[in-house]
């Protein structure tokens, strides 16, 4: 019997899946994956300065680094990368579903992107979510920023760290979320709520805070499924914030008291 195409295609995806690659570049980023025991590393590609600043993290991972000139750094990378003389071939991570990542802790907090394509914003966000506790952060596998060395760098190591998960149905995920009792708040900048007004009383609840790229904001179908739109409260009437920084000030703003 011939296989309906839909089951031949979700088969080539997760082959191509299982067969991609991703190139960490840079000291903090090459140093943390070395040191992660859940990554998969394939070829490190090192100048002999760089092999002398991560000689213990080296040593730790177990590889036999390829050594190249400073000159001529062979790794294939963008040629305006600030590589450190250091790169590293890696597998994607794989953190695993919604639910294990977040419940279990007390009061957690989760961020959610709806289509913010920029590695550099995705990056700094990590970071963030990293240093203000979040269980998880939660793209879209289409249409999001995927593992790459420039997302990499910008997170310092915290994209070996914080869980970065990537879905199929932003939508699906929110009420997944709602399901396991998250309060689920879309930022907006149009919203008559701020963040601190809507969690009045609240804040021993689970929270996700979804937030879309900048210009476009969130999509309609993410604010229809939401449970309610918020926004950060501004001291002037004008101006934006970066996402990612946008991001930080929401999670900061959520923590339980």
């Amino acid at each position: 019997m011939k296989k309906p195409k839909w089951v031949i295609e979700k088969e080539q995806a997760r082959k191509a899946t299982a067969s991609e690659t991703v190139w960490l570049f840079g000291l903090h980023a090459v140093r943390d994956a070395l040191q992660n025991p859940n990554r998969t590393r394939l070829r490190l590609i090192v100048t002999r300065n760089a092999q002398d600043k991560l000689a213990d993290a080296i040593t730790m991972s177990g590889m036999q680094p390829e050594l190249a000139d400073a000159r001529k750094f062979t790794a294939p990378i963008d040629p305006g990368s600030v590589h450190q003389g250091a790169a590293l071939e890696v597998r994607p991570l794989e953190w695993g579903g919604i639910a294990e990542n977040c419940i279990g802790r007390e009061n957690p907090r989760v961020l959610l992107l709806d289509r913010v394509t920029d590695p550099h914003n995705v990056g700094a966000i990590l970071r963030s979510a990293e240093v203000l506790g979040a269980s998880a952060v939660i793209g879209t596998r289409h249409h999001s920023a995927p593992e790459t060395g420039a997302l990499a760098k910008t997170a310092s190591g915290a994209l070996e760290r914080q869980p970065y998960l990537r879905v199929r149905n932003l939508a699906d995920a929110i009420v997944e979320l709602q399901g396991m009792g998250f309060l689920v708040l879309g930022l907006d900048g149009e919203a008559e709520q701020t963040i601190e007004t809507a969690l009045d009383g609240k804040r021993h609840l689970p929270v996700a805070l979804v937030l879309g790229a900048e210009g476009p904001g969130l999509r309609q179908k993410t604010k229809e499924t939401v449970d309610q739109l918020v926004k950060i409260d501004a001291a002037g009437g004008f101006g934006s914030l970066n996402v990612s920084n946008a991001a930080a000030i929401a999670l900061y703003a959520s923590q339980p008291h």
